[in-house]
């Protein structure tokens, strides 16, 4: 298949991905991920290998396209906490000015 990576035409395949992964270790896994063979990977560190680019090069998304594409799996993060409670109009004015001043 042939993708669009930071401006650069890449020709990628499954099992070249697959074997260009072969024998990298993951790193720890913060933000977006994609599944290869047993292991799950970050996005930009599977970028890094597949392109040999700096990983500021290019976008997570631009990564996830391809390999989603590529039938890898790229599971979604969930957010783990409730979402903040929205303020009121007086809350948000007082966040905004901040602490009284001592005087």
């Amino acid at each position: 298949m042939r993708c669009i990576i930071a401006r650069f035409p890449f020709d990628l395949t499954r099992s070249g991905v697959l074997e260009s992964m072969k024998g990298i270790k993951p790193e720890q896994v913060i933000g977006e991920s994609v599944i290869i063979g047993r292991r799950t990977y970050p996005v930009k560190q599977v970028g890094q290998v597949i392109t040999r680019q700096d990983r500021r090069d290019f976008s997570a998304g631009e990564i996830l396209r391809a390999m989603t594409r590529l039938g890898f799996t790229c599971p979604t993060l969930r957010r783990t906490t409730a979402p903040l409670p929205a303020l009121t109009p007086s809350q948000q004015a007082s966040a905004l000015l901040g602490p009284p001043a001592a005087v």
